[in-house]
């Protein structure tokens, strides 16, 4: 079978409408080269050997095909994925449930370190999918709580790894106790003898795809991240476009949705922004990118398929809004900025459980990328001053300031000459529509009188105990998803069908922001600031 074209959709590769669904919430807008190469051989059934390292899509490239071959509710598990770490299992099972969602796929990792009783509870009521180090897989083998008659694949993820931690033993026993007409899918970053032997003894004729790309990065772009602690995701990038010199910047978000709501977002904060992404007509395309070449507008959300073949001059910025799942995504990305000479800057925004997936970025693609702190409000008012300072000085040097300076002379005999120079920088400020060296007062104050303790911040919300929620369910619940301390959270009233809690000001829009679209205990949320009561 040859190769799909590089322009090839995930539907032109025969994918499903479940987990199409699927992949576009996860914002893969096209298949990336192991995944163009992958998926046509596994949905035929091949086995397949493949050369890759994390980083280039690999576990998606399995995942679609073998869920797609998944036979409804059998009982036991049909698909075996063999990890090296416990991690590696956590973040593979995670892929599969994300693939999966739409068709009901069970996915349980098996890993030790976690209760072997739990594993055992979940296996008897039935998984469709099972990822695990060798280690626990053999031992639910030994005690047959691990049946494989009905598996249909097998899959050796990062085998040298496996090989390295001498774990080969291990394999070949679970291999050998699976059925004889299961598909086997082997991926290895390198392929030493002992990884080529265990393919030609447990493989029938399996295709080899090898994935090994050039990643290059322009050395004249600046690359920093900031890790995202407790504050908002919007209010740490409209800190950042504050306190840095952004100029012209495109802004990358993972998904259309997201593009949506983020410019729309920026838009309703006073920037200067529009978007663009694949569901746009081209109209629209052509007077986005119209307006963002003649510097109509100062900042473009863009997914990553629609921004490829922009080819603007003087991008001073490229933000990853959203963390790039692959090396090739954030080359891509920042080579927008930084071209024909000249220097730019490539900012990432990261949560604490993505600073491996950008570790392993770096190392790929030999780059340093620093970390640097999200400005304070502080940090955002000194800029502002330095950058009126800067317009101060850039007028006194053009002269011709004759008018001004008899205007300056009449109201000096009424004010402090001082006075004067202030207000007519606030002024200039307010027609030009910025906030001069003002900050934008804290999104806190939005939200009025809610009846609570000084310095909090009294939401309603649709769940009590009708529902079975707990105070700790809450606290637990809105401390996860708005990633904030739960000690931080103040007094919470249950009542039958809703339940009023407290959460300091300089929070509660973070709170607000990331509780939109939750659940708890699988009941969605409605939150609301109370009335005053």
């Amino acid at each position: 079978m040859g190769k799909k074209s590089a322009s090839a959709s995930f539907a032109d590769l025969g994918v499903s409408p479940e987990i199409l669904r699927a992949v576009d919430d996860m914002g893969f807008e096209e298949p990336s080269p192991i995944q163009l190469q992958t998926i046509p051989q596994l949905l035929d059934g091949r086995d397949l050997v493949g050369q890759a390292q994390t980083g280039t899509g690999k576990t998606a490239a399995f995942a679609i095909p073998l869920l797609m071959r998944l036979q409804a509710r059998r009982g036991w598990p049909q698909v075996l994925v063999m990890t090296p770490t416990r991690e590696l299992a956590i973040q593979v099972a995670e892929e599969f449930a994300r693939v999966g969602r739409y068709t009901n796929t069970r996915v349980l990792p098996v890993y030790g370190g976690q209760s072997i009783g739990r594993q055992i509870k979940t296996l008897q009521r039935g998984v469709d999918v099972v990822v695990g180090t060798p280690g626990r897989v053999l031992d639910h083998l030994n005690r047959k709580t691990l049946r494989l008659e009905q598996l249909q694949a097998v899959v050796l993820d990062e085998a040298d790894e496996m090989l390295d931690m001498g774990f080969i033993d291990d394999i070949e026993s679970i291999l050998n106790a699976t059925p004889p007409s299961r598909q086997t899918l082997l991926f290895s970053a390198t392929i030493p003898g002992p990884i080529a032997r265990l393919a030609e003894k447990y493989m029938r004729t399996p295709v080899h795809v090898s994935i090994n790309p050039e990643y290059v990065a322009a050395p004249d772009i600046w690359q920093v991240y900031y890790e995202l602690r407790n504050i908002d995701h919007l209010e740490a990038l409209c800190r950042i476009l504050d306190a840095e010199a952004v100029e012209r910047a495109i802004i990358f978000c993972r998904t259309k949705r997201r593009v949506d709501e983020l410019a729309e977002a920026l838009r309703s904060r006073g920037y200067s922004a529009d978007h663009i992404h694949g569901d746009l007509e081209q109209n629209q395309r052509n007077r986005v990118m119209g307006a963002f070449r003649e510097g109509e507008i100062d900042l473009l959300v863009a997914t990553d398929v629609a921004a490829r073949g922009i080819d603007v001059q003087n991008i001073s910025h490229v933000i990853n809004y959203d963390c790039p799942q692959d090396p090739e995504s954030y080359v891509h990305r920042i080579g927008r900025t930084g071209r024909a000479g000249r220097t730019g800057t490539a900012i990432t925004l990261v949560y604490p459980k993505e600073l491996p997936l950008l570790r392993t970025i770096q190392r790929l693609v030999k780059v340093r990328i620093e970390r640097h702190p999200i400005p304070s409000l502080a940090d955002v008012v000194d800029r502002r001053m330095e950058i009126w300072r800067q317009r101060l000085l850039e007028a006194l040097g053009t002269g011709n300031l004759t008018p001004y300076r008899t205007l300056v002379q009449e109201l000096s005999g009424e004010y402090d000459p001082m006075e004067v120079a202030a207000a007519a920088l606030k002024l200039l400020a307010r027609d030009q529509g910025t906030a001069g060296p003002d900050v934008r007062p804290p999104r806190a104050e939005k939200f009025g009188g809610t009846g609570a303790e000084e310095g909090m911040v009294r939401f309603f919300m649709n769940i009590g105990r009708n529902q079975g929620v707990t105070p700790a369910d809450i606290v637990r619940g809105v401390a996860e998803q708005a990633r904030i301390p739960g000690g931080v959270i103040g007094a919470i009233d249950i009542y039958d069908n809703f339940t009023f809690l407290e959460v300091p000001e300089e929070v509660a829009h973070q709170v607000a922001a990331a509780m939109r679209n939750a659940a708890i205990k699988g009941w969605n949320v409605n939150l609301e600031p109370a009335r005053p009561r």
